[in-house]
């Protein structure tokens, strides 16, 4: 796909003030600037500071993208989630994307249906990877779908059918659940949740709580679970149900980041949702296309979003 530079400072949506807490977030002027255009549908932004470059995904095209202030986007790994040499259907690319505490790229590949670590560098990338988890007990995963690091190595990531090219009814699904799953560094895999029917986004709230996302629209749920010394989860609960909401805004609950003062910015019914650690609603970035996911960058001040066929910038407090 060409790359496509957009109109300069075009934005896209409106924000909604729901808390005066918002305030100390973001400004009265903030816009959501239209950097980048043109893809099938984006995901899995990542920030990568010493490069100043925002990594995404476009699942469909099994491309990770890379974009810079000033220059126009440009391819920067293809293939990035499906290696295998038979064509096929469906959404093969990577999706969610992490720069792990080593500084590695990691991606949950969909086509290949694992965690995966690119072994290159991060300047001179390349379709070289390493399988951090492809399995569980013997059964493939599905199509790895969002992946978050704690402070101990481990990494949470969730299994959706999306991949998959008839999803649920795919005959290549091994296992009857869709799981949530911890991969520890040394790559031993544990099942966390089978219950959930379509898991998405993940995040720490913390150290010790998970926040998982369900993107089906008719439980437009993110759950709460507080992590053990076992490591196990315990206390599950909903942080916040949007169910009613989903009924009519496009999107539903799908990738969400959390800054340093526990603000949880989440893709939603109707574009971003801003909670405070609480679970209260502050606001709304609202966005007439679905929101995919968003990425954190410059101390919090900046929020990346993937929408649908956009990349937006969203500048925050100064």
């Amino acid at each position: 796909m060409n790359s496509c530079k957009p109109k300069e400072k075009q934005s896209i949506g409106t924000l909604e003030r729901i808390d005066p807490a918002l305030d100390a977030i973001i400004d009265n002027e903030a816009r959501a600037e239209i950097i980048a255009e043109g893809f099938d549908w984006s995901e899995g932004p990542v920030w990568i500071e010493s490069m100043k470059t925002l990594l995404f995904s476009d699942v469909p095209q099994n491309t990770i993208y890379q974009w810079k202030e000033g220059e126009e986007h440009k391819v920067y790994l293809k293939p990035s989630g499906y290696t295998g040499q038979i064509q096929r259907g469906g959404e093969t690319g990577s999706n969610g994307l992490l720069l792990n505490k080593k500084g590695q790229l990691v991606m949950c590949q969909h086509g290949d249906r694992r965690l995966a670590v690119m072994n290159a560098p991060l300047d001179a990338p390349a379709p070289d990877f390493i399988s951090l988890a492809d399995q569980y007990n013997g059964k493939k995963f599905d199509s790895p779908n969002d992946v978050a690091q704690r402070s101990n190595g481990d990494y949470y990531f969730t299994d959706p059918p999306y991949g998959l090219e008839k999803y649920i009814d795919d005959p290549l699904k091994a296992a009857p659940y869709q799981g949530v799953y911890r991969v520890t560094e040394g790559g031993v895999v544990s099942l966390l949740i089978d219950s959930i029917p379509r898991p998405n986004g993940i995040a720490f709230l913390g150290d010790n709580t998970l926040i998982v996302a369900n993107s089906e629209s008719e439980r437009a749920i993110w759950y709460a679970y507080d992590i053990a010394a076992d490591n196990s989860l315990t206390n599950a609960r909903i942080f916040y149900d949007a169910t009613e909401a989903a009924k009519t805004d496009k999107g539903g609950p799908d990738g969400f980041k959390v800054d340093k003062h526990g603000n949880v910015f989440a893709s939603g019914p109707g574009g971003i949702w801003i909670f405070d650690k609480n679970a209260k609603v502050l606001g709304k970035l609202k966005i007439p296309v679905p929101v995919s996911n968003c990425a954190l960058a410059d101390d919090d001040k900046t929020l990346y979003i993937t929408a649908d066929m956009y990349v937006l910038k969203f500048r925050m407090k100064k």
